[in-house]
This record gives C-alpha cells, structure tokens and sequence, in this order.
C-alpha cells in the first residue's frame, strides 16, 4: 500500500534526499489536497542523452520519480532529445562534445528501455498515476529562433543569468569560457516547465542540487509568462492560483571523496550491454562500510525501518556484511529482475568459494571477466594433456616452472575450484563448457585459460 501523498516530502527528508526546495510547506499543502483518483500531481525529472544508457548516477532522479507514483502521483520522466542539442553546462569545465541529430535520436531510444523495467516506473494505462515519458524534441524542435527571442527571451536578465553557478565559473575561466549555446540552455530548460505546465500539469520539477538555478528558472518563467496579457496558448488557470515548485536532492558523494559510480573498469552503467548484471551486484556488494547505510536510504524502497535493522546489524557484525548484501540484492532485481540477481549471486558465492564448475558459461565469463586470461593451442590437451606445471609458467599465477612447482607442492593451486596435485595435468576432459580452464592462486588471484 502505497504511503500517504503528504508523507512524499518527509519521506525524502528522512532519507537525507531533500536538500532545497522552493517552498516546502506549500508544496506539501499541495501534495496533501492532490486527487489521487485522478493521478495526484504531476512531477518531472529530465536525463540527458549524451550516451546511448544512463549511469549510475542518473539512477537518483529515477528512482525520485519512483518515489513519487507510490506516494499516489504521475512521474513524468523527460528524455533531452531537444536539450541534448546544447548540453547543459552545469558541473562542466570546458564546452560539450555536440552530437549529431543522429546520436541524439540514437541515444533516447536506448535510454528509454531502461524506464520499462518492472519494479522502476510503473506505465500501465489502467493505473491513473501511470508515468509518462516525453522527448522534449517534440516541441523544442518546433520553436523558431525569433519566436523564442520574443516570447521567452524577454523574461531573462542577463545580469541574473551570469550569476548562476554554472555560467559564472566558466566566465571565470579564460582558457574555455563558455559559448552563447551553452549560455541559451537554461532558457531552454526553463522553457520546458512551462511547456510541461501548460500542456501537462506539470508542477513539480525534482533534480540534483546542480540542478537548482535551472529549475528556479522554469519557476520564473512560469510566473512570467502567467502574468503576460499578450501570451498565446497558456494554461487556463488563473494566474493568481498558479502553483509550480521545485526541489533537488544532494549529489551522491562517496566516503572516501572519490566520485561515485565510478570503478577501475569505468562508468556503472543502467543497462547490461554496458554494466553486466554480476558487475552492478559487485558494485554495491562492495560498497565502503562507511556508505553502504546510505546508499540503503537513498536508492532502494526498503522502509526506514527496514533500514535500521540493517544499520544496527552491520554496526554489530560489520564481517557479516548483511547491509552489503541486502543492498546489492535489492538493486540487482530492481535494475536486472530477479533471474540475474540469483546469477549474480550464485557467481559470487562460486568465485568466493570457487564452486565454479556448476556455473552456466555467460556467468562464469562475467564472473571472471576481470580476471587476466590467456588463450593457448587445444591441441596440447589432447591424449595425456599438459603438465599444469608448464601451464601455469604461461599464466599471470607464477613466473617460472620453479615458482609453479612450489605453488603447487604447497597446495595452493587449484583447477575449476578443485585443489591440484603436484603432478596434475589438464586434459580436454578438464575444460569448462568445453572452452576454458579457471585457475585460481590462493583465495583470490585467479587467471582463465582460453583453449582454440
């Protein structure tokens, strides 16, 4: 059962996700009196399409707009097909990369399948909160540059626009500066509210704390242009009764002060072609301690009290890493659904364990896809095979056969999760999927032989 409309804003608080908003008693008044039966308020999150899947830390404002339709309301999530255009120049140091129209289209197509995952947004058209999601394209692609200069233009000072913190580093900056184009974007951005108001009943627009000038902006704008007797096309509603806010969250920030979502391989993407499903479990399984309680708090749906559960149990047995484990499960099913977190699962315990026989091919390789590898002659396993002794001299285990042989003479290889012998051999009759052999150095050095 969904928690009552007014409890949206305490429930952000609680969860150390509520950092500025625009008038936070009025906006819970307005929560509070929404129609639920006709999909409460509307609230919108925009993501940009610079690449074709969203990363980890897009997953803050989704998982927002997921907090908004339990809570009885309609998110709406917003693709920048038009703002991907410009590219906002917020948290940048130097002017955007342009994409092509092309890219762009590219990009907002794939973005899109991760908003159809079940447990995230819910789009069914017999539920009257049902999310929607637009491409902003759709009517900034319609706009003419003279009709913008007129009609929204006018409502923004230039004085105001330099001040904001995204423009006024830049200006600061003699090496890069910033172009009239990224200048424009918060016009842009500020145009969609409106758009998104008059046109949808958009009232709330939720985003990063970076976010903030952009979204007072689209606040201005909507007072503005409901103020102006000579606009067309606005919204019916009285003017005086106009009610539109905004609210950000913090950015997420890790402990140690290194940027979150990032590893050793790169970027934590959304969707399994960029992030595997047993890469995003391992992401949060290994979470810092000093984390992983927040981490409970801003991105999963278990209750506050779930969560202190947790918190009391790892503050008990930080080694039983509980709070780790129901964090990486939880996100698992959310991002991947419930077959790839038992994958992901069942691939830690057999690389911890190395129990690794059993598992399917595709697991195991994303198990082990950290892990060196070398490719060797199928040919040497035939008949009696090759010496394990020679094979691990040709691996990242050990640099010689002297070092092979005292390895294995103290019982610290083994072969598919198997301790070897000191005479041991590797046949085709060792090969995994008829395709590989796993070794492993100790607990936790492992390197994967590739046969062809």
């Amino acid at each position: 059962m969904p928690p009552h409309p007014a409890d949206f804003l305490a429930d952000l608080r609680a969860r150390g996700l509520l950092q500025q908003c625009t008038d936070e008693a009025a906006l819970a008044a307005h929560l509070r009196t929404a129609d639920l039966s006709a999909g409460g308020r509307r609230g919108y999150v925009g993501f940009d399409p610079t690449s074709d899947s969203l990363t980890i830390g897009n997953l803050v404002g989704i998982i927002q707009l997921a907090r908004l339709q339990r809570a009885g309301h309609t998110p709406v999530a917003i693709m920048g097909g038009g703002t991907g255009f410009i590219g906002d120049p917020s948290g940048k140091t130097a002017e955007r990369t342009l994409l092509s129209p092309e890219a762009i289209a590219h990009n907002v197509q794939r973005i899109r399948r991760i908003f159809d995952r079940e447990g995230l947004l819910d789009f069914a058209p017999a539920r009257a909160n049902r999310a929607v999601l637009l491409d902003n394209y759709d009517w900034l692609g319609k706009l003419s540059y003279i009709n913008v200069l007129r009609d929204v233009g006018k409502h923004f000072s230039v004085n105001m626009m330099i001040q904001k913190e995204s423009v006024r580093e830049r200006l600061h900056n003699r090496d890069q500066g910033i172009s009239y184009t990224e200048f424009s974007y918060m016009i842009l951005q500020a145009y969609d509210f409106l758009h998104l108001f008059d046109k949808h009943g958009v009232t709330l627009q939720m985003g990063g704390s970076d976010q903030f000038g952009n979204i007072v902006c689209g606040l201005d704008l909507i007072r503005r242009a409901s103020t102006n007797p000579d606009r067309q096309g606005g919204s019916d509603a009285d003017a005086a009764h106009a009610q539109a806010f905004g609210l950000t969250w913090p950015l997420v920030t890790k402990a140690d002060g290194t940027k979150f979502g990032k590893t050793e391989s790169g970027a934590v993407w959304l969707t399994a072609d960029r992030t595997s499903p047993y890469a995003f479990y391992q992401f949060w399984l290994n979470a810092a301690d000093a984390d992983v309680i927040r981490y409970l708090r801003v991105f999963t749906f278990l209750t506050l009290d779930e969560i202190a559960a947790l918190e009391a149990s790892h503050a008990a047995d930080p080694g039983k890493r509980e709070a780790h484990r129901a964090l990486a499960r939880h996100m698992t099913e959310l991002l991947h659904g419930p077959t790839e977190r038992d994958h992901a699962e069942a691939a830690a315990r057999a690389l911890f364990t190395g129990d690794i026989a059993h598992l399917p091919l595709a697991t195991l390789e994303e198990a082990l896809a950290s892990a060196p590898s070398s490719e060797h002659p199928r040919a040497h396993l035939e008949g009696t095979g090759l010496a394990l002794v020679d094979l691990l001299a040709q691996t990242t285990l050990a640099r010689s056969k002297s070092e092979a042989r005292t390895l294995l003479s103290q019982n610290s290889i083994s072969v598919n999760g198997h301790r070897a012998a000191a005479d041991a051999r590797v046949t085709t009759a060792t090969l995994l999927h008829g395709k590989v052999i796993a070794l492993r150095r100790g607990n936790k050095a492992w390197h994967i032989t590739r046969w062809v």
